[in-house]
């Protein structure tokens, strides 16, 4: 295995998986607040499941976000 090549793939995954991530929070977190389900002071519960495929791997990684 080339070390260099796997880091970097390993890095434009996580890069890909940050963007997307917080695109997708964003516009969920305006849509609730536009429709008020959210009122701006709340703290979301996140939770993001990495799975490697054949490797027998599924990890769950939670987090708060808060909005104030």
């Amino acid at each position: 295995m080339d070390e260099e090549v796997f880091n970097m793939q390993v890095r434009k995954f996580l890069k890909n998986v940050g963007v997307t991530s917080q695109r997708e929070i964003e516009g969920a977190v305006r849509k609730a607040l536009d429709d008020g389900t959210l009122k701006g002071e709340e703290t979301v519960k996140a939770k993001m499941t990495l799975t490697l495929e054949g490797l027998g791997v599924s990890t769950d990684i939670e987090g708060d976000i808060d909005l104030a």
